[in-house]
């Protein structure tokens, strides 16, 4: 029997770098709907997803995104404060109907974002960075404004119709052929990820959704001036440190230009109501617990930043610091896991990971970092009860279906592997870890070679 070269077997591995960066990811599908009335303007356009939809999709995929950040924050008397401001803002909005939720999620990037069925979450980072309950308000009416004005609905159809124009070209050229070749792009349109959901939105949006935040907080009391003062923070921390902002930006495209407008509505538009009340005191009482965590969402943030470089060594003593800061902290030990799994400790790594979940029980990120250390340190068994685990608590992310057969392969059990990889397949038909997948199939005769 011929032994399989070194580079082939080499080939045939995944690599340290594609589990770290198996950390989390979603799916979800969504079918067509027509025209509608935009609730902000009161004009008709195009729109291919029901408020139905919107909600569904909504409900279906902020779970993960949540996951991703580090779980809803578990400081319940800061979550009610948030979610009691921003239902105040809601009631006064062009879709107070919608069923909103605000969370804080304990990242520690400064960002907020908007699901377009109304659920709204902001990063501890941010709570970190802001000072009082105005700019709390426009933030959260911010957000409140890309929902309102249903930008990701938008965005979506314009990438629906896009994609509709290649069908409809592929079908005039193959309308001959087998039509189940033109099954990979019709699946495309039952596919879409957070990063079109949360995507970066024009400026057009961003402006529409300074405006409407700006009103919504005027007509729920709120002092419309925090707008300015948010973007004023945003600006400046922006100079201080832009590494901090990166995800913020990615979603929402900063500028003087905003902040200026922003200047110019409180100057005219808003002028009368310069005299209302920040909040300051209010503000910092409802924060006061989340702020102690400060020092320690400081070294993280190195830590993080050293780690998306691939400086584990450079991380690891921020990290420490962080724990040592606050031993309990969630993200903290999650953050130390992948640390430790990117300097080749896969069983420190599973052993923070282990700790995690007892800090943070049934918060489902654990146990994909849990399961990926546990297929390093060669117990595929735990690895693949953790993936099991993941997917009952969080279903529908096809990076667990790929992770199972990761785990079943590795046992020696090819026929169950195949079936998971078919089945990520069918989730995922491009990009992600199709090319590994598709290979593995190809080897073993389930599939035909290209």
């Amino acid at each position: 029997m011929k032994t399989p070269s070194r580079h082939r077997r080499d080939r045939n591995k995944l690599s340290r770098r594609t589990f770290l960066a198996l950390m989390s990811a979603s799916a979800l599908g969504f079918t067509l709907g027509g025209c509608a009335v935009n609730p902000v303007t009161g004009q008709r356009q195009l729109m291919l997803l029901s408020e139905d939809q919107e909600v569904a999709i909504d409900r279906e995929h902020a779970p993960h995104q949540f996951s991703a950040d580090f779980g809803v924050s578990r400081d319940l008397a800061l979550n009610g404060y948030v979610s009691s401001t921003g239902r105040e803002l809601a009631a006064f909005s062009h879709r107070p109907q919608m069923p909103y939720s605000f969370q804080v999620v304990n990242a520690n990037h400064i960002n907020a974002y908007a699901f377009p069925g109304g659920t709204i979450a902001v990063t501890r980072g941010i709570m970190l960075e802001m000072n009082d309950e105005a700019e709390l308000a426009a933030l959260l009416g911010h957000e409140i404004g890309h929902v309102t004005a249903r930008h990701a609905a938008q965005r979506m159809t314009r990438g629906l119709i896009a994609q509709l124009a290649v069908v409809g070209a592929t079908l005039g050229v193959t309308a001959t052929e087998d039509r189940q070749g033109l099954a990979p792009l019709v699946q495309t349109l039952g596919g879409i990820s957070a990063g079109v959901l949360l995507a970066h939105h024009s400026r057009d949006d961003e402006r529409e959704a300074d405006a409407l935040g700006m009103k919504y907080a005027d007509r729920a009391g709120q002092n419309p001036a925090g707008m300015t003062d948010l973007h004023q923070i945003l600006v400046d921390q922006s100079r201080r440190n832009p590494n901090a902002l990166e995800l913020m930006f990615a979603t929402h495209p900063m500028s003087g230009e905003r902040l200026a407008t922003a200047q110019g509505k409180m100057a005219n538009l808003y002028r009368s109501r310069q005299h209302l009340p920040h909040n300051v005191e209010r503000y910092q009482d409802q924060t006061a617990t989340l702020r102690l965590l400060k020092p320690s969402v400081e070294e993280q943030r190195l830590g993080e930043k050293a780690m998306a470089r691939e400086r584990f060594a450079r991380a690891e003593p921020h990290l420490k610091r962080a724990l040592t800061l606050t031993p309990g902290d969630y993200t903290a030990l999650i953050l130390m896991s992948r640390c430790q799994f990117g300097l080749g400790r896969k069983q420190e790594a599973a052993e923070f990971a282990d700790q995690a979940r007892l800090v943070f029980p049934g918060e489902p990120q654990a146990l994909h970092v849990a399961g990926i250390a546990r297929l390093g340190t060669g117990d595929h068994e735990v690895a693949y009860q953790h993936f099991m685990e993941y997917e009952k608590l969080l279903p529908g992310n096809p990076n667990t279906t790929f992770l199972k057969g990761v785990a079943r392969e590795n046992m020696g059990q090819r026929a169950t592997a195949a079936r998971y990889y078919l089945h990520y397949l069918r989730q995922v038909n491009r990009g992600g870890q199709t090319g590994y997948v598709r290979q593995r199939l190809t080897e073993w005769g389930v599939l035909r070679p290209r």
